[in-house]
């Protein structure tokens, strides 16, 4: 018996392959996620950065990778490619994926607290009225950064919650992964064709 597999499937620029021939493998630089959010790089590294981070306590990551590589569970939710783009199927050994929870995600990008479910919700809604504060998004960011560090905290702590896989679907449960091997990599979809 071989060790478990899952099927994964990711989008990357085409320059990838010349990478996947010359290393034998794929990693992601950071410069790579910087040059793909332009402007808005600097909000949104400081998240991605708390990914890596947070990831690399659950799967220790190799040293020469900056940044994670985001791939969808299924066929049907995965972006397909366009020019400039291939789709990698993967078949990847399970103890190299670190699931998380993309629309929990959002929450860490809008850098506000995650909920632990509807109760937890109203209780950080009520507290936050105790507090006098209206916009939970400018705890980090805004009016109030570094007026209120016991709050800073309690949301960058509910964000591990974003590895909590409480619904598991297509649509929001995804695979992290440090690297692609070539020897993971089953098929290499090109724009024009179909994902399967």
């Amino acid at each position: 018996m071989g060790e478990k597999t899952v099927k994964l499937y990711t989008r990357q620029n085409d320059k990838t392959l010349y990478q996947l021939e010359r290393d034998g493998r794929i990693i992601n630089q950071r410069v790579y996620v910087e040059l793909h959010f332009g402007d808005i790089a600097p909000l949104f590294m400081e998240s991605y950065d708390w990914f890596t981070e947070e990831a690399a306590k659950r799967l220790p990551k190799p040293d020469d990778v900056q940044a994670p590589i985001w791939c969808s569970i299924s066929a049907e939710n995965c972006l397909k490619p366009i020019p400039g783009t291939v789709v990698y199927v993967l078949e990847v050994p399970e103890d190299h994926v670190i699931y998380f929870d993309d629309v929990k995600w959002d929450y860490v990008l809008n850098r506000i607290y995650l909920p632990k479910d509807e109760e937890d919700k109203k209780a950080y809604r009520q507290h936050l009225k105790e507090i006098g504060v209206e916009n939970s998004f400018e705890f980090l960011s805004g009016k109030y950064k570094g007026m209120f560090p016991e709050e800073e905290a309690r949301i960058r702590e509910s964000w591990k919650r974003a590895f909590e896989i409480d619904n598991w679907t297509i649509f929001n449960v995804c695979g992290n992964l440090w690297e692609i091997r070539k020897e993971w990599v089953k098929k290499i979809v090109h724009p024009g064709e179909t994902v399967e």
